[in-house]
């Protein structure tokens, strides 16, 4: 298995576990209707953990853009190495969507508001104020990568085998503590591939995938990153 294939499967994997756990609160009929965003933090964080258990062997699970820009900001990979981890990031996030959409057929009728079947696949802020809702992405982000740093530390020796359980205790850590302002995108793939797969799919009774907002979960994480890796580094070494 190559870099791009296991980054295209773990990515699946990701969206199709998280925005299922969405799809699971959000839409009518749905058995862990109305459980809430426990639920969903919850499940994101599982999400996380499986993926990098999925991929992580064969190209260190990035399963996030914004884990390889990271990684590119303090040299660990350059920009020719990283283009198959980007590729499989989007194709990936795009198919997991496609995939909630196909296990949650019948729900998308039955359930009217279209607010809580574009929730499913992306992220909408509680209060839209643009240049906050990027900053509490860029928290986000800068958070995860001093985390997932900090777990795969050389000198930290229980990341190398329950490395991806602890980023899933992140993830999960991080959506219940900065998830409220905007839903916690912190990866542009998992954000922005859904919501194209919102766009195309032939979901009865949608709304339009909210363009105007979909920069700042790309945008925001891509600041972050930079500024947690590299913030790590500099302390760290």
């Amino acid at each position: 298995m190559n870099i791009f294939l296991a980054e295209l499967v773990g990515t699946m994997v990701l969206v199709l576990l998280g925005d299922g756990a969405c799809a699971n609160v959000l839409l009518n009929k749905s058995k862990g209707k109305d459980s809430g965003w426990i639920v969903i933090a919850t499940g994101w964080g599982f999400a996380v953990a499986i993926a990098v258990y999925v991929a992580g062997w064969v190209s260190g699970g990035h399963i996030n853009p914004a884990v390889t820009i990271g990684f590119m900001a303090i040299g660990k990979l350059t920009l020719k190495e990283s283009i198959p981890y980007f590729t499989g990031q989007f194709v990936g996030a795009f198919l997991g969507g496609v995939m909630v959409w196909l296990a949650y057929f019948p729900h998308w009728k039955a359930t009217d508001d279209p607010d809580r079947k574009l929730a499913v696949f992306c992220t909408a802020p509680a209060i839209r104020r643009y240049k906050w809702n990027l900053l509490a992405e860029i928290i986000g982000t800068a958070i995860l990568l001093m985390g997932v740093l900090g777990i795969y530390n050389v000198h930290n020796s229980i990341g190398q085998g329950a490395g991806p359980y602890l980023v899933g205790i992140l993830v999960f850590g991080i959506g219940l503590s900065l998830g409220g302002p905007t839903g916690y995108a912190i990866n542009p793939a998992r954000d922005l591939g859904p919501r194209i797969a919102h766009a195309v799919l032939p979901i009865p009774g949608k709304r339009d995938s909210d363009w105007a907002y979909a920069w700042v979960p790309v945008l925001g994480p891509l600041i972050g990153c930079v500024l947690g890796a590299v913030l790590y580094q500099v302390v760290f070494g």
